[in-house]
């Protein structure tokens, strides 16, 4: 096997001071990987898959990177950061997609899959919600292997991507509210947080997870009073252990819940919702008795929402007034910061494309891997995703015994 990489240095990996015969064994099972990496709308999407540093990594490690025009922008890596560590830069954005292995954040849209050569791994954000029967149809296909961000779990059961985003969106939760709330968006003029002789905001939280863990510590480091809601004691006392200060915490109670969104400032829904099973846990009776100029983020809206009155809106409009309380609601809130966004991406996904290189593709990958194979929602065209097959009426297969045929 070539051990230089593109820029001439010799690339060892794992299996440089391997036994002779362990060696012979990971070179046959090497595979070099093209990787493309299509441009997303921008006024939409400003993440990239991974940053040039990650795909220095993956080139140094012999294999191949094409990247189209202006992927990074959005998060402020300019084509020339590609190029310098390795990239292939094209105008084109059929090369980027006819690649071995093609990885974008946004959902593939119909027009996007006319691109695709066929029998490539695709790999993005899926959002049930959004896609449509067309669109399925079309990478059905194409006979794809495709595999969502947000389904892959890792070796423990935690799902990466889903934590990852879910500390961003809770951080940026609390700033978007406090700038809401200020004077800058036309709010009340209210500092989100507390000084001394002004009571301090109220922000309500619902979920005791990963992303109400990180608007709670946002918020109390302000100095607000935070409410957490959530239907499982264990995890509100695991959230207090967690948080290591003493909330206010609550059960879901409709009663209790009303009274406490009377005086709330801010309300941030982050419950962890099923696929096509959203369930308000917040009406729109309630949102009505809220304070004029109180605001609410629904980082629950992928997945229907947690909060009647909340819509599922694009990045680059995603505000509006409702019963006289700003609701900020975007699928993709994490694309707000989206370099912060894009490197926890690259530290998922470069570890994980070369895995796919040391071991010979998609297959032998997915057969030692239980956590990717959560991900996929299709197998060499094959529907393996029960819920996508109760939406569209199609009958799911069995991804377990469908490798065991391979």
């Amino acid at each position: 096997m070539n051990m230089k990489g593109k820029s001439g240095k010799v690339s060892y990996g794992d299996s440089a001071f391997m036994p002779k015969e362990e060696h012979l064994e990971t070179a046959v099972r090497f595979r070099r990987l093209s990787i493309g990496i299509p441009s997303d709308p921008k006024d939409d999407e400003k993440r990239a898959a991974l940053t040039p540093e990650a795909v220095n990594l993956l080139v140094e490690s012999d294999n191949e990177v094409i990247i189209q025009k202006g992927a990074g922008t959005g998060a402020n890596y300019s084509d020339k950061d590609y190029s310098e560590n390795g990239a292939i830069i094209t105008d084109s954005p059929a090369r980027a997609y006819s690649s071995d292995v093609v990885i974008k954040v946004a959902p593939f849209s119909g027009k996007e899959t006319e691109y695709l050569k066929g029998n490539q791994v695709i790999m993005s954000y899926l959002n049930v919600l959004k896609l449509n029967e067309e669109t399925l149809a079309r990478l059905i296909g194409k006979k794809v292997t495709a595999i969502a961000f947000e389904k892959i779990r890792d070796a423990t059961g935690v799902m990466p991507v889903v934590e990852s985003m879910s500390e961003i969106s809770g951080v940026t939760s609390i700033l978007l509210a406090s700038d809401y709330l200020s004077n800058h968006h036309g709010g009340k003029g209210v500092m989100l947080g507390g000084i001394t002789g002004v009571t301090p905001t109220e922000v309500i939280i619902l979920g005791a997870n990963r992303a109400g863990e990180y608007a709670a510590k946002a918020a109390l480091g302000l100095g607000s009073q935070v409410k957490i809601f959530d239907n499982s004691l264990e995890r509100l006392r695991t959230f207090e252990s967690i948080i290591g200060y003493r909330l206010q915490t609550s059960v879901f109670h409709p009663q209790v819940l009303k009274k406490a969104l009377k005086s709330a400032d801010v309300l941030i829904g982050a419950i962890e919702l099923e696929d096509l099973r959203p369930w308000y846990y917040v009406t729109e009776d309630m949102v009505k008795n809220m304070k004029k100029g109180a605001v609410i983020i629904d980082l629950s809206i992928d997945r229907g929402g947690c909060i009647e009155t909340s819509e599922c809106r694009a990045l680059h409009d995603p505000v509006y007034e409702k019963h006289g309380v700003i609701h900020f609601s975007a699928w993709n809130l994490p694309s707000r910061v989206a370099r912060t966004a894009t490197i926890a991406f690259s530290n998922i996904f470069a570890p994980l494309l070369q895995k796919m290189a040391d071991t010979g593709g998609i297959t032998r990958l997915l057969k030692n891997d239980p956590g990717l194979r959560d991900g996929v929602y299709l197998y060499n065209g094959i529907l393996t995703n029960e819920t996508l097959g109760q939406k569209f009426g199609i009958l799911s297969k069995d991804l377990d015994l469908l490798l065991s045929a391979f």
